[in-house]
Formats: structure tokens, C-alpha cells, sequence
């Protein structure tokens, strides 16, 4: 233990003390006139009452493989006995975060649109800083919970040789990651089928049959639609980066536990310490960013990304330093090597986020082309955004694969061929990127607050020059919104690799606990405690011409699909739902189209509510299933093959879907905005029907794939036991 730990704690303060701060300064805003506070309150009650729906189903799911995670843990002793608490504390955490996160964002709403009649900036500023509670919960309970389980581990775990004992905690926090992971498949995907369900459901009968506007008041679906967009992309969001958040944080830390056992054990302590401590300080790097975030009346879209640049660039220049001076204290071997690789980290997501800007705001090129095939009919855009979604994996996997290659040499650069240090390097690159993850978050989180501003001014009927104002900011949520998925991606890519070079040290540690004491590499008998990753790979056969692990390839690449096809279809099942409901009220309620009728907005709630509870349990069982099954059944060659596999075609299939959709999106803006005849034209009308095939695309499928492959890997982790002891081939 080293004093310098106590930092992250009270880093982790620092977030949650901000939070309140931000939340407590927007509770004090002005919060419209009765119309915008009714409507307001309608969205927040609605976005409770699916938390509170979702939170029920994710509670008996937890306890159920918690009960599981027990037996295995204290009675067939395949499981090490801290693992079913971590699990449901994890869980805990993140839902927490999903809580107060969405709360934070139904409450701000109509206080930015109230906001907005005054200017821009003040809307801006609302928006952003409510955005900012959810980054914040989000690090700042991550944090904490890493604390307290650090401490605890290191009283509890009694081993007389201090590196044991490192290597002990840091391999047994590694698997409170699956309670991160499953929260964030539940939050992810259920919240992806409520919001796309209404989101289409509106759009095809509000907007294409009865040619009303976006956000109508007189629209059933209008409310279930501005509460998807909260539990879409401030709760699952939000869900899914504290899941990358902490697994990069417990993977490095269990690598650095590894690579630098044989230096020493203040060194290999060191090693450990250095992702979290980066961590904490990007926190107050964040905090220090998000108050740089402001902008001029008349902006333009560029004008207000370059004001959310400015925090972002700001937060990424105090790392930049800070990690360096925090490395150079720490004193660890190849220090300036290894902050290389957290500089790689940070300049990956920065490069994706520019990428994905450039794929799908409607300020550049593509998106503008797909606009222009929207004057030759709906199939031509279609197809214009499917071109461009392909077209877009290409700079994003050339940058993670390039900076994976350095960040691995800059680690092993003076530490020979070493080459669980790569990994340690490609590990922290990814903590790298997620340092900032407060502001960076805050930027996405932002969106759902702008967009349902604009719905409530649209709703609640102000000022031409006040819609005008929430359209500005609800544009650029598009595209921070797009941004951000981008960012998700590339982190998951990073942590899902740092993850699987973990499970092999999980391999060494389930051999020793079922008693083998060595392994055999080219008929020689290496002892465990000294085995590397490279031989006991080597010990079983993980190479391209054994079978089993091209089976497990395929296998791992069709699940992606599978995945994708099971979450779309759903969306498809619950729009479906949606748009008769809709229309049966348009023609059963008298009097909705003359507004002398109040539409039922909470049966639209309720449908896609009960619809993304029942769709989220196959897909969630797949994941869940799979890796074990393939464990059993085809041993460690099947399942390294099944996490390649999917790692590789779920990265690439997640950049093409998020980027098509939010282009397809913005590309209506850009026509709503007056371009190619305006609004309700026929240019228009192909780009809603664009817009509608890409949101399962990008706010579903997609997002999703994250949290798949990152949920798989670590479930990997925790059932290594039965792959080692009870294979069938």
C-alpha cells in the first residue's frame, strides 16, 4: 500500500462534489412557463417509470447469477469467493449512475429551453453542464468503487509474498468487471428498443402519413419519444462507458501485475496504481474543461463543435502533462515509453472523434451528398448511407490498429520482447482515451437534453427565434451524439483486447487453483509460476491451423450478426406496435388534429416500455451463453478464437451502423434546416424514411456491439475454470 493511492478516492469526491454542484445550479434555472414544465414532467415520469420497470428485471437478474457466481465460489470452489460481491456492487454502480444521470437530464430539459429564449449560450451552458452530472457520476462511482474494493482486497487477502498479494487483488477485482458488463447489456439494449420503437413509431405516423412536425404536440408518441432519447443516450451511454471505464482501469492494473512481478514489488505496485491515477487526474483535467465550454450568439455548427472542442482539448492537454509528471513520480521502468502510450490513447480519440464529425455532420461532404440523392427519392439515400457507413470504418480501424502497434513497441521499448509489457501498453493506451471520459461524456450525455429542448419548445409553441436556438443545439447533439459513439467503439476495441490478454493469465491462475502445477510446451514441463503467456498459449495449441480456434472465429463473427439481427428485428416488432397504436388513436380520439384532444401519451410509454423488457432477454442470454458454452464444448483455443472473432467483425460492424444512422439523421436536418426544398418536401420525406431504417442502426445494433464483445470477454474471465477443467474436445 503507498499513500499516493489515497488520490483516486478523493478524486472520486471531487467528481460527485462537482456533480451536485452542475445539478444544483440547473435546479435554480427558470423552468418555463406551465405548458413546458407539464410537458417536462410528463417526460420525467415516463423515463422513471421505465428505469424503474428495467431496474426490477436487472435485480432478479443479478441475484439469480449472483446466487450462481456463490455456488460456484463456495461450493464447487471454481470461482474466488469475493467474486459474487464485486459482481453486484459493480452492477449497483452503474445503475446508479444511469439514475441519477437520467434524472439530471429530464429535469434540465425545458430549464435549457427556457434558457434559450434569452440566448444561446445560456442554453449551451445549462445543456452541457446537466450533460456533465452524468460523466461525472459516472467516474466519480467508478472510482469509488475501485477504492473500496482495493482497500478491502488488500486487508483481507493474506499472502507473505507482496507480489502474490498484488497479483492476487488485481486478478480478483479484474472479475467485478462482468457486474459493469451486464448492467451496461441491459441499460444498452433495452434502453436502444424503447427509444427506437417510439422514435419510428412517431416519425412514420406524425411526420410521413399526417405530415405534422417533429415533437408535435399532438403526436401519441411524442413523450415516449423524448423519454427514449433519455434512457438511449444518457442511461445506455452511460452505462456503456462506465463499463469500458472500469475494465480498462482493472485490466491494465491486473497486466502492469503480471509484466512487472519480476521488478520488484514497489515497482509492480507502481505499475498497478498508474492507470487509476491517471484516471483521477483526468477528472480534475475534466472538471477544469467543461467550464471552457461556451459560445457566441450567432454560431454556426462549427462554431459551437469548436466550443465543445475547446474543453475537450483543454482536459487532453492537462493529461498530457500530468500523466507524464504522475509516471516520472512513480519511477516505473520505461516510464516516458509508457506515457507514450497514454498519449497514443489520447490522440486515438481524438482522431476517431474527428472521423466519425466528418462521416456524419451534416457540416461536411458526406452527409451533404446523401442529402442531395434525397432529390432522386428514399432508395437513393438509403443507399448513399449505407456506401457512406462502409466507407467510415476505414480511418477509424486504420487509427486503432496503428495506435495498438505503438503503444505496444513504445512499452517494450528497453524491456526486451516482453510481451505481456505490449499489452500493458496497449491496455493503458486505452486508459488513455478514457481519461477525459467525464467531459467527453458530458458531450454525448449534452444531446438528449438539447433534443428534448427542442421538443419542448416545438411543444410547449415559443418563439420562432427560440426554435431556432434549440435547433442549433439540437444539431450539434447529432453530432456529439454520433461522436460519441464513435468514442465507445474505439474504447471498447482497446479494453476488449486488454481483457482477453488478461484471460490468459486467468488460464494460469484456474490451472493452479484445479491443481496442475505445470504445463507442457513441446514436451517440456515449464512450472506454472513461471509459465508466460506466449508458451502456455503455445501449451495449448492457440495458432490459425488448429480448428478449434477457426471455429471459434466463426462462431465469434456470427454471433455479432446474430446480435445485430435480434436487436434490430426488435426495434422492428416494437415500432410495429408503436404505429398501430398511434394511428388508432388518430382515428379513434376526435379532435387530436385540431388540438381540442389530448392524445394518450402514457399508453405509448407503456408499449414501449413492456416491449424493450421482453426483447432484451435473448439477446442478453446469447451473450451471457455463449462463451461458456464454447468453453465447454472447444477449451481455450475455441474461446480465444470466439473473442478474435468477435472483437474484430463487432469493432468494424459497430463503426458502419452508428456511422450510417447518425448521418442518415443529420442529413434530414440538413434538409430541415431549408436546404433541397425544406421541410415536407419530397427531399424531405426520403431523408425521414433514411433517418428511420439507421435509428435501430445507431441507437440499437450498434452501441450494443460494445458491450457485446467486452461482456463476452470478461464472462471469459470469470468461467475460465470450466474451459480449463471441463472441455469436451
Amino acid at each position: 500500500m503507498t499513500g499516493i493511492f489515497w488520490i483516486v478516492p478523493v478524486a472520486a469526491m471531487f467528481a460527485l462534489g462537482f456533480a451536485r454542484y452542475f445539478f444544483v445550479n440547473m435546479k435554480k434555472a427558470d423552468e418555463g412557463n406551465g405548458a413546458m414544465v407539464a410537458i417536462a414532467t410528463s417526460v420525467r415520469e415516463g423515463a422513471m417509470a421505465y428505469l424503474k420497470q428495467q431496474y426490477r428485471v436487472v435485480l432478479i437478474t443479478f441475484l439469480l447469477i449472483g446466487l450462481l457466481l456463490a455456488f460456484f465460489a463456495y461450493v464447487v470452489k471454481l470461482q474466488n469467493r469475493w467474486v459474487p460481491l464485486g459482481f453486484i456492487t459493480a452492477g449497483f454502480c452503474s445503475a446508479l449512475a444511469g439514475f441519477l444521470g437520467m434524472r439530471t437530464a429530464t429535469t434540465a430539459s425545458s430549464r435549457t429551453a427556457q434558457a434559450a429564449i434569452h440566448s444561446l449560450n445560456a442554453g449551451l451552458k445549462i445543456a452541457f453542464r446537466s450533460g456533465a452530472v452524468m460523466g461525472l457520476v459516472v467516474v466519480g462511482l467508478a472510482l469509488l468503487d475501485y477504492s473500496f474494493w482495493y482497500l478491502i482486497l488488500n486487508m483481507f487477502i493474506d499472502l507473505a509474498k507482496p507480489s502474490a498479494k498484488i497479483l492476487a487483488v488485481t486478478s480478483t477485482m479484474l472479475t467485478f468487471a462482468m457486474g459493469t458488463s451486464l448492467q451496461a447489456l441491459f441499460a444498452r439494449v433495452g434502453g436502444g428498443i424503447f427509444t427506437k420503437a417510439a422514435d419510428v413509431g412517431a416519425d412514420l405516423v406524425g411526420k410521413v402519413e399526417t405530415g405534422i412536425p417533429e415533437d408535435d404536440i399532438r403526436n401519441p408518441a411524442t413523450i415516449a419519444d423524448n423519454v427514449g432519447d433519455n434512457v438511449g443516450d444518457v442511461a445506455g451511454m452511460g452505462a456503456d462507458l462506465y463499463e469500458s471505464y472500469a475494465g480498462s482501469i482493472l485490466a491494465t492494473a491486473a497486466l502492469g501485475a503480471v509484466a512487472f512481478r519480476h521488478m520488484g514489488a514497489a515497482t509492480q505496485l507502481h505499475a498497478v496504481l498508474a492507470p487509476v491515477l491517471i484516471c483521477a487526474l483526468g477528472v480534475l483535467a475534466s472538471i477544469a474543461g467543461i467550464f471552457f465550454v461556451k459560445t457566441e450568439e450567432k454560431s454556426s455548427s462549427l462554431d459551437l463543435l469548436r466550443s465543445l472542442a475547446r474543453g475537450i482539448n483543454i482536459s487532453s492537454v492537462i493529461v498530457c502533462v500530468g500523466s507524464y509528471l504522475v509516471l516520472r513520480l512513480l519511477n516505473i521502468p520505461n516510464f516516458t515509453g509508457i506515457w507514450g502510450s497514454v498519449m497514443v490513447g489520447l490522440l486515438i480519440g481524438l482522431f476517431i472523434g474527428k472521423a466519425t464529425e466528418y462521416f456524419t455532420s451534416q457540416a461536411y461532404k458526406p452527409t451533404k451528398k446523401i442529402a442531395e440523392y434525397a432529390d432522386t427519392g428514399a432508395a437513393t439515400v438509403i443507399i448513399a448511407g449505407f456506401g457512406n457507413g462502409m466507407i467510415s470504418t476505414l480511418l477509424p480501424v486504420i487509427a486503432v490498429t496503428v495506435g495498438m502497434i505503438c503503444s505496444y513497441h513504445l512499452a517494450i521499448r528497453g524491456n526486451g520482447c516482453n510481451s505481456t509489457m505490449g499489452l500493458y501498453g496497449v491496455a493503458i493506451s486505452a486508459v488513455g482515451m478514457l481519461s477525459t471520459l467525464a467531459i467527453t461524456l458530458a458531450t454525448d450525455a449534452y444531446g438528449p437534453i438539447a433534443d428534448n429542448a427542442g421538443g419542448n419548445a416545438e411543444m410547449s409553441k415559443l418563439g420562432e427565434h427560440v426554435r431556432a436556438r434549440t435547433d442549433a443545439l439540437d444539431a450539434l447533439g447529432n453530432t456529439t451524439a454520433a461522436t460519441g459513439k464513435g468514442f465507445a467503439i474505439g474504447s471498447a476495441a482497446l479494453t476488449a483486447l486488454a481483457l482477453i490478454a488478461s484471460y490468459v493469465e486467468g488460464i494460469k491462475c484456474a490451472m493452479l487453483s484445479a491443481g496442475g502445477k505445470y504445463i507442457t510446451v513441446n514436451g517440456m514441463d515449464i512450472a506454472l509460476k513461471k509459465a508466460t503467456m506466449s508458451n502456455i498459449l503455445h501449451a495449448y495449441d492457440v495458432n490459425l491451423l488448429n480448428p478449434k480456434v477457426l471455429i471459434g472465429m466463426f462462431i465469434g463473427s456470427m454471433l455479432t450478426f446474430l446480435f445485430c439481427g435480434l436487436t434490430i428485428n426488435a426495434v422492428g416488432r416494437a415500432a410495429s406496435k408503436m404505429v398501430v397504436e398511434v394511428r388508432r388513436q388518430f382515428r379513434e380520439i376526435s379532435g387530436i388534429m385540431s388540438g381540442e384532444a389530448t392524445p394518450d401519451y402514457a399508453r405509448c410509454v407503456t408499449i414501449a416500455t413492456s416491449a424493450a423488457q421482453r426483447e432484451m432477454l435473448l439477446p442478453a442470454i446469447i451473450a451471457i451463453v455463449s462463451p461458456i458454452l464454447v468453453g465447454f464444448i472447444f477449451g481455450i483455443p475455441g474461446v480465444m478464437g470466439l473473442l478474435g472473432g468477435a472483437l474484430s467483425s463487432g469493432f468494424v460492424l459497430a463503426i458502419f451502423l452508428s456511422n450510417a444512422g447518425g448521418a442518415w439523421d443529420n442529413a434530414k436536418k440538413y434538409i430541415e434546416a431549408g436546404l433541397h426544398g425544406g421541410k415536407n418536401s419530397e427531399a424531405h420525406r426520403a431523408t425521414i424514411v433514411g433517418d428511420t431504417v439507421g435509428d435501430p442502426f445507431k441507437d440499437t445494433a450498434g452501441p450494443s456491439l460494445n458491450i457485446l464483445i467486452k461482456l463476452m470477454t470478461i464472462i471469459s474471465v470469470v468461467t475460465v475454470g470450466v474451459a480449463v477443467s471441463y472441455s469436451l474436445f
